[in-house]
Protein backbone atom coordinates (compact mmCIF):
# COMPACT_ATOMS: atom_id res chain seq x y z
CA UNK A 1 0.00 0.00 0.00
CA UNK A 2 2.89 2.34 0.64
CA UNK A 3 3.91 2.13 -2.42
CA UNK A 4 1.25 3.95 -3.88
CA UNK A 5 2.33 6.95 -1.83
CA UNK A 6 4.76 9.86 -2.83
CA UNK A 7 5.53 12.58 -0.71
CA UNK A 8 7.43 15.73 -1.35
CA UNK A 9 9.15 17.03 1.47
CA UNK A 10 11.40 20.00 2.90
CA UNK A 11 13.85 18.74 5.42
CA UNK A 12 13.68 20.96 9.00
CA UNK A 13 9.93 21.62 8.22
CA UNK A 14 7.41 21.03 11.00
CA UNK A 15 4.49 20.51 8.01
CA UNK A 16 6.34 17.77 6.19
CA UNK A 17 7.72 16.11 9.60
CA UNK A 18 4.39 15.69 11.08
CA UNK A 19 3.58 14.16 7.93
CA UNK A 20 6.55 11.57 7.95
CA UNK A 21 5.78 11.31 11.59
CA UNK A 22 2.40 10.14 10.90
CA UNK A 23 3.47 7.62 8.03
CA UNK A 24 6.00 5.88 10.16
CA UNK A 25 3.15 5.60 13.26
CA UNK A 26 0.97 3.95 11.03
CA UNK A 27 3.70 1.45 9.40
CA UNK A 28 3.86 2.87 5.86
CA UNK A 29 7.05 2.90 5.61
CA UNK A 30 8.36 2.56 1.68
CA UNK A 31 6.38 5.24 0.50
CA UNK A 32 8.18 7.09 -2.46
CA UNK A 33 9.94 10.69 -1.38
CA UNK A 34 11.86 13.06 -2.59
CA UNK A 35 13.62 14.96 -0.79
CA UNK A 36 13.36 19.02 -2.11
CA UNK A 37 15.54 22.40 -1.28
CA UNK A 38 13.65 25.46 -0.12
CA UNK A 39 16.73 27.67 -0.26
CA UNK A 40 16.91 26.83 -3.78
CA UNK A 41 13.42 27.53 -4.59
CA UNK A 42 12.65 23.62 -5.39
CA UNK A 43 9.03 24.08 -3.12
CA UNK A 44 8.28 26.44 -6.40
CA UNK A 45 9.24 24.18 -9.19
CA UNK A 46 6.63 23.04 -11.54
CA UNK A 47 7.11 19.47 -10.18
CA UNK A 48 5.46 20.78 -6.92
CA UNK A 49 3.20 22.97 -8.72
CA UNK A 50 1.78 20.20 -10.72
CA UNK A 51 0.51 18.57 -6.99
CA UNK A 52 0.34 22.05 -4.94
CA UNK A 53 -0.54 24.81 -6.76
CA UNK A 54 0.60 26.88 -3.80
CA UNK A 55 3.76 26.07 -4.27
CA UNK A 56 4.47 24.20 -0.45
CA UNK A 57 5.54 21.40 0.68
CA UNK A 58 4.43 18.88 1.88
CA UNK A 59 3.00 17.37 -1.39
CA UNK A 60 1.53 14.39 -0.81
CA UNK A 61 -0.39 11.99 -2.97
CA UNK A 62 -2.28 8.40 -2.06
CA UNK A 63 -3.03 6.75 -5.36
CA UNK A 64 -4.53 9.72 -7.03
CA UNK A 65 -5.76 11.55 -3.55
CA UNK A 66 -3.78 15.02 -2.88
CA UNK A 67 -3.67 15.77 0.70
CA UNK A 68 -0.64 18.93 0.51
CA UNK A 69 -2.20 20.00 4.14
CA UNK A 70 -0.68 18.52 6.59
CA UNK A 71 -3.60 17.93 9.42
CA UNK A 72 -5.33 16.54 6.42
CA UNK A 73 -3.09 14.29 5.12
CA UNK A 74 -2.55 12.81 9.33
CA UNK A 75 -6.19 12.14 9.66
CA UNK A 76 -6.56 10.59 6.10
CA UNK A 77 -4.27 8.59 7.14
CA UNK A 78 -5.48 7.65 10.62
CA UNK A 79 -9.02 7.21 9.22
CA UNK A 80 -7.34 4.79 6.04
CA UNK A 81 -5.25 2.63 8.10
CA UNK A 82 -6.81 2.89 11.30
CA UNK A 83 -6.28 -1.39 12.45
CA UNK A 84 -2.63 -0.60 11.37
CA UNK A 85 0.23 0.78 13.44
CA UNK A 86 -0.43 3.01 16.13
CA UNK A 87 -3.88 3.96 16.64
CA UNK A 88 -3.82 7.99 16.63
CA UNK A 89 -7.36 8.52 16.79
CA UNK A 90 -8.66 7.96 20.64
CA UNK A 91 -12.11 6.18 20.82
CA UNK A 92 -12.97 7.82 24.52
CA UNK A 93 -15.26 10.61 23.84
CA UNK A 94 -13.11 13.01 26.35
CA UNK A 95 -9.34 12.61 24.52
CA UNK A 96 -10.72 12.40 21.42
CA UNK A 97 -11.67 15.96 21.98
CA UNK A 98 -8.64 16.54 23.73
CA UNK A 99 -6.59 15.44 20.94
CA UNK A 100 -8.75 17.27 17.90
CA UNK A 101 -7.80 20.29 20.14
CA UNK A 102 -4.51 20.10 20.84
CA UNK A 103 -3.61 19.29 16.47
CA UNK A 104 -5.39 22.60 16.12
CA UNK A 105 -3.70 24.55 18.73
CA UNK A 106 -0.68 23.16 17.59
CA UNK A 107 -0.58 25.31 14.31
CA UNK A 108 -0.82 28.37 16.04
CA UNK A 109 2.02 27.47 18.16
CA UNK A 110 3.68 26.90 14.71
CA UNK A 111 3.23 30.19 13.07
CA UNK A 112 3.91 31.97 16.33
CA UNK A 113 7.43 30.53 16.18
CA UNK A 114 7.68 31.51 12.45
CA UNK A 115 6.74 35.21 13.49
CA UNK A 116 9.76 35.54 15.33
CA UNK A 117 11.94 32.69 13.30
CA UNK A 118 11.62 34.19 10.07
CA UNK A 119 10.58 37.69 10.87
CA UNK A 120 13.30 39.13 8.54
CA UNK A 121 12.00 36.80 5.80
CA UNK A 122 8.80 37.69 5.57
CA UNK A 123 9.23 41.14 5.75
CA UNK A 124 10.68 43.57 3.32
CA UNK A 125 13.64 45.67 4.92
CA UNK A 126 11.58 48.85 4.58
CA UNK A 127 8.56 47.74 6.45
CA UNK A 128 10.25 45.99 9.21
CA UNK A 129 9.67 47.40 12.76
CA UNK A 130 10.85 47.11 16.12
CA UNK A 131 7.65 47.24 17.81
CA UNK A 132 6.40 44.56 15.70
CA UNK A 133 9.47 42.08 16.63
CA UNK A 134 8.50 43.13 19.90
CA UNK A 135 4.83 42.08 19.69
CA UNK A 136 5.63 38.79 18.30
CA UNK A 137 7.71 37.65 20.45
CA UNK A 138 5.46 38.91 23.31
CA UNK A 139 2.78 36.94 21.50
CA UNK A 140 5.42 34.05 21.28
CA UNK A 141 5.74 33.88 24.81
CA UNK A 142 2.81 34.16 25.72
CA UNK A 143 1.66 31.10 23.59
CA UNK A 144 5.06 28.93 25.05
CA UNK A 145 3.87 29.61 28.52
CA UNK A 146 0.12 28.24 27.79
CA UNK A 147 1.46 25.44 26.21
CA UNK A 148 3.43 24.72 29.81
CA UNK A 149 0.41 24.79 31.63
CA UNK A 150 -1.08 22.41 29.36
CA UNK A 151 1.88 19.73 29.85
CA UNK A 152 1.42 20.71 33.52
CA UNK A 153 -2.01 19.05 33.70
CA UNK A 154 -0.69 15.83 32.29
CA UNK A 155 0.52 12.72 34.81
CA UNK A 156 4.36 11.72 33.97
CA UNK A 157 5.13 9.91 31.03
CA UNK A 158 1.83 11.01 28.94
CA UNK A 159 1.80 12.93 26.26
CA UNK A 160 -0.92 15.53 25.25
CA UNK A 161 -4.00 13.73 25.41
CA UNK A 162 -3.08 10.49 27.12
CA UNK A 163 -1.29 7.86 24.78
CA UNK A 164 0.56 8.92 21.72
CA UNK A 165 -1.64 10.44 19.44
CA UNK A 166 -2.17 12.76 16.22
CA UNK A 167 -1.92 15.74 18.54
CA UNK A 168 1.54 14.47 19.45
CA UNK A 169 2.59 13.95 16.00
CA UNK A 170 1.27 17.58 14.91
CA UNK A 171 2.44 19.23 17.87
CA UNK A 172 6.18 17.66 18.50
CA UNK A 173 7.73 19.17 15.59
CA UNK A 174 7.57 23.11 16.65
CA UNK A 175 8.28 22.19 20.26
CA UNK A 176 11.80 20.24 18.53
CA UNK A 177 11.57 23.38 16.55
CA UNK A 178 11.79 26.24 19.17
CA UNK A 179 14.54 24.04 21.30
CA UNK A 180 16.30 24.01 17.58
CA UNK A 181 16.44 27.63 18.04
CA UNK A 182 17.53 28.50 21.43
CA UNK A 183 14.51 28.25 23.73
CA UNK A 184 15.38 28.15 27.14
CA UNK A 185 15.11 24.57 28.93
CA UNK A 186 15.25 26.42 32.48
CA UNK A 187 12.32 28.53 31.79
CA UNK A 188 10.20 26.12 30.06
CA UNK A 189 10.70 22.56 31.47
CA UNK A 190 7.26 21.22 30.70
CA UNK A 191 8.24 21.83 26.91
CA UNK A 192 11.57 20.62 27.66
CA UNK A 193 10.37 17.33 29.31
CA UNK A 194 8.03 16.41 26.86
CA UNK A 195 10.40 16.88 24.11
CA UNK A 196 12.94 14.54 26.00
CA UNK A 197 10.32 12.02 26.12
CA UNK A 198 9.34 12.17 22.42
CA UNK A 199 12.55 12.44 20.45
CA UNK A 200 13.50 9.49 20.93
CA UNK A 201 10.07 7.59 19.71
CA UNK A 202 10.89 5.41 16.49
CA UNK A 203 8.60 7.14 14.53
CA UNK A 204 10.45 10.89 15.27
CA UNK A 205 13.87 9.17 15.04
CA UNK A 206 13.48 7.61 11.81
CA UNK A 207 12.36 10.62 10.56
CA UNK A 208 14.67 13.43 11.61
CA UNK A 209 15.34 16.45 9.75
CA UNK A 210 18.67 15.00 8.27
CA UNK A 211 20.66 18.08 8.41
CA UNK A 212 19.62 18.44 12.27
CA UNK A 213 21.94 14.90 12.42
CA UNK A 214 25.05 16.30 10.60
CA UNK A 215 24.94 19.98 12.59
CA UNK A 216 23.23 18.83 15.83
CA UNK A 217 24.20 22.74 16.85
CA UNK A 218 20.90 24.65 16.39
CA UNK A 219 20.57 28.74 16.48
CA UNK A 220 19.92 31.05 19.11
CA UNK A 221 17.32 33.31 18.47
CA UNK A 222 15.22 31.65 21.42
CA UNK A 223 17.31 31.70 23.77
CA UNK A 224 16.40 34.99 25.50
CA UNK A 225 12.50 34.29 25.16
Amino acid sequence: MARSMSLLWGAGSPPCWRVMITLEEKKLQGYKHKLLSFEKGEHKSQEVLDINPRGQLPAFKHGDNILNEPCAACLYLENQFKSQGTKLIPEAPAEQALTYQRMIEGLTLNDKLNLVIYYEWFVPEEERRDSAVRRNRKSLTAELQLWEGYLQKVGAGSYLAGAFSLADAIVFPSVAYAFRFGLSAGRYPKLAKYYTLLKDRASIKASWPPHWLASPHGFDNLKDL
